[in-house]
Parts: structure tokens; sequence; C-alpha cells
């Protein structure tokens, strides 16, 4: 059943971070280089603090382009307000997140530190294994 299936047994355990004094050039240059769109933002604990999208990136460049003054530090630009998810939530509730939102991915949280994020990917991953597995014990 996939509401045994939980956000642990799934989710991305090894993140790009930034910290929120990264320059903000800096933090293109490595969402660029490790090909994704965003990344969580953590304190020297472990903590979240915010996310970092490339969305964020071009609201940067472009206001700082208007002011004459490109750049400045990921503070500046991340999101402070983020929605997270615990590694025991099931499959299915974080499905049902995905779709009532416009998130690509949620960080996981665990006493109060970032253990992971979970995307839309890893959910289909997570439903295509289950249907597979259940097919397998089908067929037998």
């Amino acid at each position: 059943m996939l509401k045994s299936i939980k956000v642990r047994d799934y989710m991305t355990r090894h993140l790009v971070t930034f910290r929120s004094d990264t320059d903000l050039f800096t933090a293109i240059n490595r969402l660029l280089e490790h090909r994704i769109s965003g990344a969580p933002v953590v304190d020297s604990q472990g903590h979240l603090i915010g996310l970092l999208s490339e969305g964020d990136c071009l609201r940067g460049i472009l206001s700082g382009a208007y002011y004459e003054a490109i750049g400045g530090t990921v503070s500046g630009y991340m999101v402070t307000d983020v929605e997270t998810i615990s590694p025991e939530v099931d499959i299915i509730e974080v499905s049902q997140r995905f779709l009532r939102g416009r998130l690509g991915r949620i960080p996981v949280i665990e006493n109060g530190r970032l253990v992971g994020q979970i995307s839309r990917s890893d959910v289909l991953r997570a439903v295509k294994e289950f249907a597979q597995h259940e097919q397998g014990k089908a067929a037998s």
C-alpha cells in the first residue's frame, strides 16, 4: 500500500546547500554546475533558514541592474517562508501537497535540521517502483 512508503525512503539526502552569506554569483554558478533549479539555505548548525531558486537569482540580477549594483549575498534574495515536511510523512500526503501548490521540491526536516529533500520526480519514482513490485507479486 502506498501509505506505507515514507518520504524518508525516497528523499534525496546529499544536497547542494548555501549559507546566507554566500555570494549570489557563487550560488548561481553552483546551481548551473549541478543542473538544479534551487537549493536550501542553512545556518552553521544545519537548520533551514531559506531557499534560493533560479527565479530568486533572476530577481536579484534584474533589481541589481535597475539600481546598477548587481550582486550581493544569498540572504538578500532567498525566500524565508518555506514549506517543509517530516521524513515520516507518506507518499500519498506529499503527493497531495505537490498537487495543492506549485512546489517542485520540499525540504525534509527532522529534529529541526535539514536531512533531505523530496521532489515530484522522487514521488513518481516511488510510485513506479511500488507498481512494478505489485505487478511482480500478482504475476507469481
